[in-house]
């Protein structure tokens, strides 16, 4: 499995979101309720990125240029216009560090 260190634990907030990039890939991080949660950042239903054009509603992730909805735990699509659930990756915080697995 391919760990990769990608952000301080400390940027990471609890309720917030980041967009980080992981082995070139852009991916979206969130804590909620203390765990670190990874997706891919970019709204299946149109080119838009969530980890800075979308927000956090609860434990979902609403696209902010049409709305689209997902759960961030398991990337499944709650609410269209998208039809295609988000990838997610396994996450670890280790050491002050989060680290995403890309496999």
């Amino acid at each position: 499995m391919n760990q990769n260190r990608v952000l301080p634990s400390v940027e990471l907030a609890e309720g917030t979101k980041k967009k980080v990039i992981v082995s070139g890939k852009p991916v979206m991080l969130a804590r909620i309720d203390g765990e670190v949660y990874a997706t891919d950042d970019t709204c299946t239903h149109e080119q838009c990125s969530l980890g800075e054009e979308g927000f956090l509603d609860g434990a979902s992730i609403v696209c902010g240029c049409h709305g689209a909805v997902f759960d961030i735990a398991n990337g499944q699509v709650i609410s269209l216009p998208a039809t295609e659930d988000l990838k997610t990756y396994k996450t670890e915080e280790k050491n002050g560090h989060i680290f995403v697995s890309t496999e």
